[in-house]
């Protein structure tokens, strides 16, 4: 495949080995550097097996490209109204609310809300919020708009706080389990450099009742009823966190090849 790879990505610190690894593939690839003005991508080549990694702008912008194959898989059966109806209870947040940015929600005494973007979630972060700070983030967005893709219309969505003991990412090409690597750990949880074989065992399963994508993101959390799927994420803008990058491209080239 040919490979368009964003240059300018801060947020993830393990950006930089994607470029190492198509180096030591031999894979052939150009860069790009989004900024706020650019609204389409022109490549140098007319070459069509095209897959992006970047940004979620990259991802979005991509997907206007409906020759490129993969190209890009932004949308989709990714969002929660899609595969929610497959995964059901296996969702941390399956009993949650669905309203637009910009509407006023009902909150009861003292109550907490885990509020995340229902369709992209990167437009914020997904977090426990009280009635008062819910309405500070919503203002400071609206008058201080950090994204364009966060606005009185974006859809989020609203459920009760979930306690998470720990959270992994795993990667999936193929309907198969490539890698997966933890994120997150809480409280006094002894650290384990490998996902455990039941957390692997669980996004197996969970990718036989639905199978998002050809190439896709999981994101799964053992709470005190079992592994959950926290939410799912576009491959093409997700961060590596301490992933083994050469592992997931060799299956992209074997998948896609």
């Amino acid at each position: 495949m040919y490979y368009l790879i964003q240059s300018n990505i801060h947020s993830n610190p393990d950006h930089y080995k994607i470029f190492e690894v198509m180096d030591e593939l031999g894979l052939t690839y150009e860069t790009i550097e989004l900024n706020s003005s650019i609204q389409e991508i022109v490549l140098t080549t007319s070459r069509k097996d095209i897959f992006v990694y970047g940004s979620v702008k990259l991802a979005r912008l991509a997907k206007a490209n409906l020759d490129w194959k993969p190209g890009s898989y932004y949308g989709g059966n990714h969002t929660f109204e899609v595969h929610s109806v497959y995964y059901k209870e296996h969702l941390l947040n399956y009993q949650t609310d669905v309203f637009k940015f910009g509407e006023s929600i009902n909150w009861a005494p003292s109550e907490s809300k885990f509020i995340k973007p229902s369709i992209d979630a990167k437009v914020f972060t997904g977090r426990v919020f009280t009635e008062m700070k819910w309405n500070d983030f919503v203002l400071d967005s609206l008058e201080n708009p950090k994204t364009p893709m966060l606005n009185p219309e974006t859809l989020v969505q609203a459920s009760k706080p979930q306690k998470i003991i720990k959270e992994a990412r795993i990667w999936i090409v193929g309907g198969q389990v490539i890698a997966g690597v933890y994120y997150k750990f809480h409280g006094n949880v002894l650290f384990e450099s490998e996902v455990s074989q039941e957390g692997i065992d669980f996004a197996t399963a969970m990718i036989q009742l639905f199978n998002v994508a050809d190439a896709f993101v999981m994101d799964i959390g053992l709470t005190g009823e079992g592994w959950k799927i926290i939410e799912i994420n576009c491959i093409n803008s997700a961060g590596f966190y301490h992933l083994n990058v050469r592992i997931l491209f060799r299956a992209l080239e074997t998948f896609y090849n």
